[in-house]
């Protein structure tokens, strides 16, 4: 199974340890998440169902491309990470 894990900044809101998750889409995993903590998904995604604009997601270390439907594909042993992003100068 994959595993999925929430960085630190965003679990001072919600609780969310690394688990494993039975998926083979991002969006996959993050209901199976969201089913078990279903506050997460305020921070998670918008009001549209796309991901927030000040996060970034890491599937396998690389950078997720589909922000909207969250097409990108999980593995069996795949890792996902969800991280605050950082912006500024």
């Amino acid at each position: 199974m994959a595993h999925i894990f929430f960085a630190a900044s965003i679990q001072r809101h919600v609780a969310m340890p690394e688990r494993e998750i039975d998926a083979h889409t991002l969006g996959e995993a993050l209901e199976a998440v969201f089913t078990t903590q279903p506050r997460l998904r305020g921070y998670i995604l918008d009001d549209q169902g796309a991901l927030r604009k000040h996060l970034a997601v890491f599937v396998d270390g690389r950078r997720v491309r589909d922000r909207e439907r969250l097409s990108d594909a999980i593995g069996e042993q795949s890792r996902v990470y969800v991280v605050q992003a950082l912006s500024g100068g």
